[in-house]
């Protein structure tokens, strides 16, 4: 019972350390996330489609109970630029984007999303987040971050265009209207982006975005930016998250179910990663399982309190972490001076210019495309390339709820065409200094071969899909009369039914042939899963050996001395040729 109770409410294990000191340590790291959160919450907002108080909600309620009920004692979840930007277009898609019910849609799918995730933690399937590898993150990613930007190009030059919500209809449109540019807009957006850039490098002290967003807005006030057509943010509601009334009409819950799914995939992967990476720095240990349970119950709960989907935040994080935040409640003190922004100023967001949101959006998707990884991922090994780039690409031409799955398929597809050829090396036995036999690979150190034994290290597991590449290989390997084969199995994992079947075929097609196949090394967890098969029977009748040297000077026995053109006395010191 009383395990029970914990597992329930997690934040029991943390709350009996909390004192002054870990505090007055939240409260410090509460105040600073408050600060980076306002202006990045009014940003994803608007990234999803959204009245920026949406983004203020969502940071005050799902925020607060992912910390409470999460593992993480420093991950803060909210708003973030992948998630809105996959919310916004799974929404888009069910329903258009001038839908009366386009916020209360958007209601349903943070509802579904956490109903969803809170299934995936209680069944414990967190094994699933392992299928998604971090080129499929990275590369959608990279070409959300270009969809994001592209959205508000329009917003940067200071005008409204209609398009169907893809990179192509955003480009298009900006091109089409370029002439319908604002130059006060566009002259606040740069001064917003200079500003931004040079605060990030050189003023560590100022929140960047935070101080762009002041500058860029006293800017347009002194260039009198409103009555030149620029446009402003609405005022805020003014009131605590209200209670909303998601939809639970089949109709609408078909629509949004695959994009929700994708939503609540994405969330967990972003949550589970920062929640490891800081846990690093922390020396934490992360709860995987609890973890989902808390970013599940946080958009379970804020789909009935005005919240979108949510996830956890790698910059918020890293700032709450190093501002000195011990426990999770400075992720509650974070809330209440938000809370109190809302309450008590909610006229503020009327002076800030659309530009200027347009622009801290410009470089939070710059910082979301890394090119120093863009670049070490293209010249990684070809499978992480090729799955890397073809996230990408996908990511850039079809919804974007739909690219992750494309992801998954490319990298799972790469990695089962990759099991699927084990690498299988040449191989030839040589002396070492001390005189004793080792095994080396031909053509790395350029090996000559005994003309009769032909030695083969085979590296991977042979099941259903591997079976035809090395059968083919064997074939070739023996296509004369009279071959004698070693096959070094040290490297076989597991050998399933069908690959089973394929060794007994080469065995006896090669011996009646006149020749021999025998193998060494063979894993003993390998071995015994073989029990009672027609393999193992076969195997037993002297056709396998513990070492490689036991079979090769078994093999030796087996060679035609006249045949031999090259006798490697060196190392087969009892060859029939030289004795």
């Amino acid at each position: 019972m009383h395990s029970l109770l914990y597992s329930l409410f997690p934040f029991l294990h943390w709350s009996k350390n909390i004192n002054r000191e870990t505090l007055k340590g939240d409260l410090g790291a509460g105040v600073t996330g408050a600060i980076l959160v306002l202006p990045q919450g009014v940003a994803y907002a608007l990234i999803a489609g959204l009245p920026p108080e949406f983004g203020l909600y969502t940071t005050i309620v799902s925020a607060t109970l992912a910390a409470f009920f999460g593992s993480s004692m420093h991950m803060i979840s909210g708003p973030t630029a992948a998630l809105s930007i996959v919310a916004a277009t799974v929404v888009t898609n069910a329903i258009g984007h001038d839908s009366i019910d386009y916020v209360s849609m958007m209601l349903t799918l943070t509802f579904m999303v956490g109903v969803i995730q809170l299934m995936l933690g209680l069944l414990n399937f967190g094994v699933l987040i392992n299928f998604i590898s971090h080129s499929v993150i990275q590369g959608f990613t990279s070409g959300a971050a270009i969809i994001i930007a592209a959205s508000q190009i329009t917003n940067l030059l200071g005008f409204e265009v209609k398009n169907d919500d893809s990179l192509i209809g955003y480009l298009t449109g900006a091109l089409d209207n370029l002439q319908e540019t604002n130059l006060n807009a566009l002259n606040i957006a740069l001064v917003t982006i200079i500003t931004a850039l040079i605060l990030k490098k050189y003023v560590k002290r100022i929140p960047y975005l935070l101080g762009a967003m002041v500058l860029g807005t006293v800017f347009c006030f002194l260039i009198n930016g409103s009555t030149k057509g620029v446009y402003l943010l609405d005022k805020l509601a003014g009131t605590l998250p209200p209670l909303s009334q998601p939809s639970f009409d089949y109709e609408v819950l078909s629509a949004l179910f695959f994009g929700a799914f994708s939503v609540a995939l994405l969330g967990l992967i972003e949550a589970a990663s920062i929640a490891r990476s800081i846990a690093m720095r922390s020396k934490q240990k992360i709860e995987g399982t609890q973890e989902f349970i808390g970013q599940g119950l946080s958009n379970f709960i804020g789909g009935f309190l005005s919240c979108y989907p949510s996830s956890g935040s790698f910059t918020r994080s890293g700032g709450n972490y190093d501002a000195g935040a011990k426990t999770p409640i400075a992720s509650l003190f974070s809330a209440l001076i938000v809370i109190s922004f809302v309450l008590f100023f909610p006229t503020v967001t009327t002076y800030i210019p659309l530009p200027v949101m347009a622009s801290m959006i410009m470089v939070i998707t710059w910082n979301l495309f890394d090119i120093k990884a863009f670049i070490n991922t293209v010249k990684s090994d070809r499978p992480e390339a090729l799955t890397f780039i073809g996230t990408f690409i996908f990511t850039l031409c079809i919804p974007l709820e739909y690219a992750i799955y494309v992801g998954v398929f490319i990298s799972i597809g790469l990695y089962l065409y990759k099991t699927s050829r084990p690498k299988i090396t040449l191989v030839a036995p040589i002396i070492n200094t001390g005189g004793e036999r080792s095994i080396r690979s031909v053509n790395r150190h350029s090996l000559q071969e005994c003309p009769e034994i032909k030695m083969i290290r085979i590296d991977g597991s042979l099941f259903f899909a591997s079976s035809q590449h090395v059968q083919t290989y064997l074939q070739v390997l023996s296509k004369t009369d009279n071959e004698n084969i070693i096959v070094i199995s040290k490297g076989i994992n597991f050998i399933d039914a069908t690959a089973q079947q394929m060794l007994i075929n080469e065995i006896e097609r090669i011996e009646r042939k006149g020749g021999k196949i025998i193998f060494s090394s063979l894993k003993g967890n390998v071995y015994d899963d073989l029990e009672k098969t027609k393999l193992k029977i076969i195997l037993d009748e002297n056709r396998v050996f513990d070492s490689t040297s036991e079979a090769i000077n078994v093999m030796i026995q087996n060679i035609n001395p006249k045949k031999c053109s090259y006798c490697p006395a060196k190392v087969f010191h009892d060859c029939p040729v030289v004795s």
